[in-house]
């Protein structure tokens, strides 16, 4: 495998093994020198067009941990801010040599256009409303630490499906696991041709959050993505909230074992509670603490020889 740019790219066996590796990345984290020699003259640019804290700050731990030169790029800082295409500061950056480019972008599609141009890997960091790979990888893996295999288990995915790269990538993943799926949104927040989304019947879509909750093995609750809304697609934060939020009440109306996931960053308050959010159900810090461990994973095996 030589990009990584949809989940769609990887069959279960390939999930598996990524999942794997990230276990023994993890245990990096605990070790006092940081620090594996696998990339050592490997260079990676992280080529990012949107904000990010997560995602990028994760990439460049996971490149610098396994030893790779990291050169991180945004487009405020950049020519693109002067009106270079996406095609010319991809393929300058690529006549450098690098290695591997890890790319973000409001555009969906971006990153598949940019692996057609460069020699460099390409990794999606998250392309428009498209997809998100690696953060489907890292919520599958924090899944299955917790509740182990997600065969048959129910993961139930709350909010604003329209606007989120995430969801898509979810869906195709946690499917590849064998995972039983069901999508929660407003009528206004679910997006229209959703059954398209995947080959299988293997997910459901709902807009009664309150109906599928105590059957959840997993909850995880999506970010109201309000910079990109350009209508009003509810009617007030706290109509929202009563809706759609996880609140105390339904914290409380949760299966015993269920646990909560959220890809961040959270809106408080708004998608999520702090009764939710903090709780002891929440795997949320766990995530970001995947993060880096699965985005090791997915470099050793783009970038160091390893064939997924």
């Amino acid at each position: 495998m030589k990009h990584l740019l949809s989940a769609a790219d990887l069959d279960k066996d390939q999930v598996l093994e990524l999942l794997a590796t990230a276990e023994q990345m993890h245990e990096l984290q605990d070790r006092e020198v940081k620090k594996l020699p696998t990339l050592r003259g490997r260079t990676l640019v992280n080529l990012f067009f949107e904000d990010s804290t997560r995602t990028r700050s994760s990439f460049e731990l996971a490149g610098k941990w396994l030893s790779a030169d990291v050169v991180n790029v945004s487009a405020k800082g950049s020519s693109v801010s002067k009106g270079e295409s996406l095609r010319d500061t991809a393929q300058t950056v690529a006549a450098m040599g690098i290695d591997g480019l890890v790319i973000r972008h409001p555009a969906s599609g971006a990153p598949h256009q940019v692996a057609q141009w460069v020699d460099a890997s390409v990794v999606n960091a998250g392309d428009g409303t498209h997809e998100h790979p690696t953060q489907a990888l890292l919520d599958a893996y924090t899944m299955r630490r917790q509740i182990g295999d997600l065969a048959g288990a129910h993961v139930v995915i709350v909010g604003d499906l329209t606007h989120s790269r995430v969801v898509r990538s979810n869906l195709i993943l946690l499917q590849t696991l064998g995972a039983r799926v069901t999508l929660v949104a407003p009528p206004t927040l679910m997006p229209s041709g959703v059954q398209s989304w995947s080959d299988t019947d293997g997910f459901a879509t709902t807009y009664d959050f309150d109906e599928v909750l105590p059957t959840a093995d997993v909850v995880m609750m999506l970010r109201v993505q309000k910079e990109r809304m350009s209508g009003g697609f509810f009617p007030t934060p706290r109509e929202y909230t009563v809706g759609y939020g996880l609140t105390r009440d339904r914290l409380q109306r949760m299966a015993k074992d269920a646990v909560i996931c959220h890809p961040g960053p959270m809106n408080r308050g708004l998608e999520i509670t702090a009764d939710a959010a903090d709780s002891a159900r929440s795997l949320i810090l766990g995530q970001v603490s995947s993060g880096v461990a699965v985005r090791m994973s997915v470099l050793y095996h783009l970038l160091g020889g390893a064939n997924v």
